[in-house]
């Protein structure tokens, strides 16, 4: 069993408040969800208005297959939501567990 972890810190330069941040985390998460069956949560900076920090994670039996899925998830947040830009990225996937 292979286990894919992603951390992703993105800016929202357009947020003016919490309620505007939860509502683009809300937006995210639930398209991530839907489109790459992952788990998707906020795990950071949850009083910071204009970061968000979201974690995601997928199990798989193959190791490239969760690499794949984790870098698919990046690149779709990445291209697909101009509002948000992209501080930080951390990949990892943990084997043999």
């Amino acid at each position: 069993m292979h286990i894919g972890v992603c951390r992703l810190s993105l800016r929202l330069p357009a947020s003016r408040n919490l309620k505007n941040k939860r509502q683009v985390a809300q937006s995210l998460i639930s398209t991530l969800r839907a489109k790459y069956n992952v788990s998707v949560a906020e795990v950071e900076d949850n009083d910071r208005w204009q970061v968000l920090t979201i974690g995601i994670s997928c199990v798989s039996n193959n190791r490239s297959h969760a690499d794949e899925m984790l870098s698919r998830v990046e690149s779709f947040v990445g291209t697909s939501r101009p509002d948000l830009e992209m501080l930080d990225s951390q990949v990892e996937v943990i084997s043999g567990v």
